[in-house]
C-alpha cells in the first residue's frame, strides 16, 4: 500500500511566526500514526495546513495521489478527508442529529447514511439518547462525542485528530481513545495530534515527535515509548 498522505518540507507562517520550518511525514493506508510535541511545537498549524484551513507557504502537499496544497478546504472533503478540529468546532445552536447531519451533507444514499449513524450509535450511545439536546448544551466530552461522530459520517479516507483529549476528563479521555482505537482496528488511516503522549504512542503504529517546528524524531510507537528523550522530555521521567 502506498501513502495515502504524503507531506513533503511543509512550511508554515503567520503572523511574522515560522510555525512549521520544513516538516516531511507520511502516512499509509490503515496507519494510526501520531504526531506528539509539546505546546506550540506547530502540530496544530502542520494538521491545518494538511485539511487546506492554512496556506503553507512552502512544501509540497499530496492526498490520495493529488498535490492539494492549492485546493480549498470543501474539495479535501470530497477527496475524502475528514477532521475533528482543535476545540471540537460544534455548532452550539443545532441538535445533535442536525451536528451529524451535517458530516454527512455530501453524501446522497439515504440508506448508507442512516447504517452510517447506527454506527455512530453503536460507539456513543450517549448520542443517541439526546438526538434533539442543543450541542452547546452538552459537556466538553459530549460535544467530542459529537465531533468525531460528524467526522465518521463523511466517511473519511484519512481522519485528522486535532488534540482529541484536550480539557476532558480521565473517563471521557478513555472513552475517546476507545473509539480511536475501535476505529484504527477497523481499518481506517488515522493521523492523530495529541498533547497525552504516553495515549498517542501507545496507540500509534508509527509516530513523529515534534519541536519548536521542526521534527526531531520518528519511529513506532513502541520504540518512541521507549526513547531515553521521549521519556524525560514528553512522559515525565
Amino acid at each position: 500500500m502506498g501513502a495515502l498522505l504524503k507531506v513533503s518540507d511543509l512550511k508554515v507562517s503567520y503572523g511574522g511566526i515560522n510555525a512549521v520550518k520544513g516538516i516531511s511525514l507520511h502516512v499509509n493506508q490503515g496507519e494510526l500514526v501520531a504526531l506528539i510535541g509539546a505546546n506550540g511545537a506547530g502540530k496544530s498549524s502542520s494538521l491545518k495546513a494538511i485539511a487546506g484551513l492554512l496556506t503553507p507557504s512552502a512544501g509540497e502537499i499530496e492526498f490520495a495521489q493529488q498535490k492539494t496544497k492549492k485546493l480549498p478546504a470543501y474539495e479535501l472533503v470530497r477527496l475524502g478527508l475528514g477532521m475533528v478540529p482543535e476545540g471540537r468546532g460544534v455548532f452550539k445552536r443545532m441538535t445533535i442529529l442536525e451536528n451529524l447531519q451535517m458530516g454527512a451533507f455530501l453524501k446522497k444514499d439515504a440508506k448508507a447514511f442512516q447504517q452510517n449513524l447506527e454506527e455512530v450509535y453503536f460507539y456513543f450511545p450517549r448520542l443517541k439518547e439526546r438526538l434533539s439536546q442543543l450541542a452547546g448544551t452538552l459537556s466538553g466530552g459530549e460535544q467530542q462525542m459529537v465531533a468525531m461522530g460528524r467526522a465518521m459520517l463523511a466517511e473519511p479516507k484519512l481522519l485528522l485528530l486535532d488534540e482529541p483529549s484536550m480539557g476532558l476528563s480521565p473517563i471521557m479521555v478513555e472513552t475517546i481513545f476507545d473509539v480511536i482505537r475501535n476505529l484504527s482496528a477497523n481499518g481506517m488511516t488515522i493521523l492523530l495530534v495529541e498533547q497525552n503522549a504516553r495515549l498517542a504512542l501507545q496507540m500509534a503504529s508509527r509516530a513523529y515527535v515534534m519541536e519548536s517546528g521542526s521534527i526531531t524524531l520518528s519511529g513506532s510507537g513502541k520504540d518512541l515509548l521507549e526513547d531515553s528523550r521521549v521519556r524525560t522530555a514528553y512522559l515525565g521521567e
